[in-house]
């Protein structure tokens, strides 16, 4: 493989998420072709650095607009009929999805897809799975069988996804590679003390009702009632999923107290640095990285008894797992932590131990090299 072209909704989870996975692709002789559809200058200067190449691309990175997809696939199609890739790798449901298919059109030989999460269409709101949402997981569902089928690999982030995939038919179950997340490099997130005084929880996501944001609020509320003194940090920027929440409903929560809001950084270190607990109380992930960012800093976690977030906790070892939508549940576990906190030294090194054994990003990036042949 000399040139692999690497597809993407969004031009800034290349660097952010998929950094190392280049600079190792970079360093094996491949030509790194970054596909995506949001570049702005900061962007391409940071994938440059990488050693890859940015190529700007139409792609909507939400919703289902036939007429607008298939548009967007032919012209893929012969963007790749152009640059003539050795391989494509897609991420994110419409690369995964449109990536693949326009690779098989372009007569590009080697074609794999990674599955982070199944997202919004697969999860189901506080109301459950909404008539919209059934339509739309109906249609992802068909395109995902019918694009898999014409991948060589199908790279898999928990065994939850794996399972409904192969048993819902989608993939082949000869196609599935499980890995542990995304993983994160363990030299540059290093152990730091955490806050004692006064206790602080962090949750780092994507501004989305899916990733238990309401539930944090709530349970802020609740465990403020008697100890008003705890920080409850949200950091995080807007995002036009159709889950998403609104500026003036998180402005809210702010003015209000519940929460300290902080817009999206580059670079979270810092914010976990100044935090004691790290919480993500997300309704469903692949394997979040958020909370394997937290874990290499020695953070201890509370997150939710569901796929992908169960897999960074062993029980009341590195922190505790909890029902997902259920805020008294979550305060509870905060609790624990604000009447017992000798638990965020102990439980923070047990998490950095796990994350060493289990995230580490050169051992995740070795085993998708391994499946590309190289």
């Amino acid at each position: 493989m000399r040139r692999l072209a690497l597809v993407s909704s969004i031009a800034y989870s290349i660097p952010n998420f998929r950094g190392p996975l280049i600079a190792a692709l970079v360093a094996r002789g491949v030509e790194v072709l970054a596909l995506a559809p949001d570049y702005d200058d900061k962007i391409r200067a940071a994938v440059r650095a990488l050693g890859a190449e940015p190529v700007d691309i139409s792609l909507e990175r939400t919703g289902l607009k036939p007429f607008r997809d298939v548009v967007d696939m032919v012209r893929l199609a012969r963007l790749l009929r152009r640059i003539k890739p050795d391989a494509v790798f897609g991420y994110f449901i419409k690369p995964v999805i449109y990536g693949s298919l326009a690779a098989r059109a372009a007569n590009i030989r080697h074609r794999y897809a990674l599955i982070a999460g199944l997202g919004y269409v697969y999860t189901p709101g506080s109301n459950g799975m909404s008539r919209r949402r059934k339509m739309l997981r109906w249609a992802v569902s068909r395109l995902y069988r019918f694009a898999l089928a014409r991948c060589d690999k199908v790279f898999f982030q928990n065994q939850d996804d794996v399972d409904h995939f192969v048993e819902g038919g989608l993939v082949d179950p000869e196609r599935v590679v499980l890995l542990n997340g995304t993983g994160v490099d363990l030299t540059r997130l290093e152990p730091v003390p955490p806050v004692a005084e006064p206790l602080t929880f962090l949750l780092m996501a994507r501004l989305l009702r899916e990733k238990g944001i309401c539930e944090y609020v709530e349970a802020a509320r609740l465990v403020r009632r008697s100890h008003p003194g705890v920080r409850f940090v949200l950091l995080g920027g807007l995002d036009p999923n159709p889950g998403g929440l609104t500026r003036g409903e998180v402005e809210r929560w702010a003015k209000e107290g519940a929460i300290e809001w902080r817009d999206h950084v580059d670079d979270v270190r810092p914010l976990i640095a100044a935090s004691s607990v790290y919480v993500l109380p997300s309704y469903r992930e692949g394997k979040p990285r958020s909370t394997q960012e937290a874990m290499a800093m020695g953070r201890p976690v509370i997150t939710t008894d569901v796929p992908g977030c169960r897999d960074t906790v062993d029980e009341d070892v590195n922190g505790f797992l909890v029902p997902a939508r259920d805020s008294e549940a979550l305060a509870r576990a905060m609790l624990r932590f604000v009447e017992e906190p000798s638990l965020v030294a102990s439980m923070g090194l047990e998490s950095r131990r796990i994350a060493e054994d289990r995230f580490d990003v050169h051992k995740i990036n070795a085993v998708i090299l391994d499946e590309l042949g190289l």
